[in-house]
């Protein structure tokens, strides 16, 4: 019988974290560079992808590769698994962590359910939900002919429960419906793809509660009221849960929604 330390062993793997360069991907590249495995970063910004790579190369020791790809570019993203397998030997891990979340320079996003934009709405989708399922599609060859292949999405507890919208009463924040929609989507994509590519491929997801990032005050406090551990996340409490499904210690695990809230959506 493998040891614990066997079971979560990724030395020898390659992973490619999309949105790598962010708050919660840089964590899971950690994680997952810590336990050995070599790292594809992907994310929008060349400069910080960049950054990112050579940093997560340098503390642990692995193999990195950056890929500086705009979601959006649907070539750029179906190419980029044959990229990173070609440069580091294969691929074995794919995590889908990049979001849209409101950040270019679309209006309509943090708005009224009236006032929110068709144009926003599809933008969300591309990036939530269309970029996971063509660059799944292009992984899907090497994650098969892996042996441990292993596929997560980053959903979120508003792709499972709908919104308390009285949190953001008095606050610039809000809840675009097409943040929930694209990351249930996601979330049943998942259940979807589990069934369809195994036995080959696990395939799995992560839905993070909010994460502590300089909020409203307001706001932090009737979230921490609301929450059963009365704190918001940190990326770190999001580690473990990664490395759990990316490895072998859920190596009979697939089609599962793991919360990672807090115990938000508990009640």
């Amino acid at each position: 019988m493998k040891s614990i330390k066997e079971l979560m062993d990724l030395s020898g793997r390659t992973a490619l974290v999309t949105g790598g360069a962010g708050y919660i991907g840089t964590a899971f590249c950690e994680a997952l560079a810590e336990a050995g495995a070599n790292i594809a970063v992907l994310d929008i910004s060349e400069e910080r992808t960049h950054e990112a790579a050579q940093a997560i190369e340098k503390r642990f020791n692995v193999k990195t590769m950056p890929l500086a790809i705009d979601l959006s570019d649907e070539a750029a993203v179906v190419a980029s698994p044959e990229r990173a397998a070609e440069t580091l030997g294969g691929l074995d891990i794919l995590v889908n962590c990049a979001a849209f979340v409101g950040t270019s320079n679309l209006s309509g996003w943090v708005t009224s359910f009236e006032q929110q934009s068709i144009e926003t709405w599809r933008a969300a989708l591309e990036t939530n939900l269309t970029a996971p399922f063509a660059l799944i599609q292009a992984a899907t060859p090497f994650l098969r002919k892996s042996g441990h292949g292993s596929i997560v999405n980053i959903g979120s507890t508003y792709g499972v429960v709908g919104p308390d919208m009285s949190l953001y009463e008095g606050t610039a924040m809000g809840n675009p419906a097409a943040y929930a929609a694209s990351k249930g989507g996601l979330t049943q994509l998942t259940r979807w793809l589990s069934t369809v590519l195994a036995p080959d491929i696990r395939v799995n997801s992560i839905s993070p509660g909010g994460i502590a990032r300089g909020q409203d005050e307001k706001f932090v406090e009737r979230y921490e009221v609301r929450t059963p551990l009365k704190r918001m996340g940190k990326e770190e409490d999001m580690k473990g849960a990664l490395l759990y499904l990316a490895s072998d210690l859920s190596a009979y695990v697939t089609g599962q929604n793991l919360m990672v809230d807090g115990g938000w959506t508990a009640w």
